[in-house]
């Protein structure tokens, strides 16, 4: 099975390249355009030469079979244009794109060609969120925050908060019928972001501070009496009377344990069975984000 990594930084280096390069059964391909790193990841993989490309026309020749996208996001719609076209079962980082009209062709081009486009929310797939949605949830809470790191609106929503968003729709237990954005603005610069989704018997809220003093993620769900918190997506605690506390495991690799290993197998699994995997539900999430980034530029303004 041929698969193409197209970008070499760090969530490539760090988490998808270990598991596909460790994987039986794959030919890994990679591609960037900065000769050091392609030299330097390739050589660390031990690739040879006809595994290394430095554009995507080379990677395309080679007939992939699968391909990930890590590049930055602002080249997003036209590399993956061009891998749908091209009819290649393409996973992409999130966001698909920072505009939701260029994400809404995308997942309408993946249609039209009856070709697999797979978001990579690792989150749905991460051990601790996925024992979340067993669990009771008339209140979610969830806060991913930051040191020091006021930005743009709509690059901290669609870059990192969209992680949030999503987690908070694939928790939620039923139809949302209310939502609401809360945000601080100064300068043009977007400070903390608060949004609410409820809907009948539940309430869920997402929350990023950019100044919080403390780089953190918080997932709370309870309901009859009972909690289950997860701490930076390794500690789980279940809340009833006394706490009980799952720690990860000394060896667990960390691209299980935030679900990356999960999503990259599910995805290849899929490709290798023929089956074409659907985007539309990850272009909701894009949806309420562009909703979300309305309400702040308007309250900005």
């Amino acid at each position: 099975m041929k698969v193409g990594c197209i970008g070499l930084g760090d969530i490539a280096q760090k988490a998808y390249l270990p598991v596909l390069g460790s994987r039986p059964g794959i030919e890994l391909h990679v591609q960037t355009r900065t000769p050091a790193t392609l030299v330097r990841v390739a050589d660390g993989l031990h690739l040879p030469e006809g595994q290394r490309h430095r554009d995507l026309d080379s990677l395309l020749a080679q007939g992939l079979d699968a391909a990930f996208v890590h590049a930055p996001t602002a080249v997003h719609p036209e590399i993956v244009a061009r891998l749908l076209e091209a009819g290649v079962p393409t996973y992409v980082d999130k966001p698909l794109a920072y505009e939701l009209a260029d994400s809404e062709r995308l997942v309408a081009l993946a249609e039209q060609r009856n070709v697999t486009l797979a978001v990579g929310f690792n989150r749905r797939f991460a051990p601790g969120y996925t024992q979340c949605a067993e669990h009771p949830r008339e209140l979610i809470l969830m806060q991913k925050n930051r040191i020091g790191l006021p930005e743009e609106p709509r690059a901290m929503i669609l870059d990192d908060f969209i992680h949030v968003v999503d987690t908070l729709r694939f928790l939620v237990p039923g139809p949302v019928d209310d939502v609401t954005v809360r945000a601080r603005v100064e300068d043009g610069l977007l400070h903390h972001v608060v949004l609410q989704l409820a809907g009948d018997g539940f309430t869920a809220l997402g929350v990023m501070n950019r100044l919080s003093g403390s780089a953190e993620e918080i997932l709370e769900v309870s309901g009859q009496d009972t909690k289950r918190q997860v701490l930076n997506l390794a500690d789980v605690i279940d809340h009833k009377g006394q706490p009980t506390i799952r720690r990860r495991g000394d060896w667990v690799p960390v691209a299980r344990q935030r679900g990356i290993e999960q999503a990259v197998l599910a995805f290849l699994d899929a490709v290798r069975a023929g089956k074409v995997l659907s985007a539309r539900d990850a272009l909701a999430t894009h949806e309420l984000c562009e909703r979300v980034v309305r309400a702040v530029q308007e309250r900005a303004a």
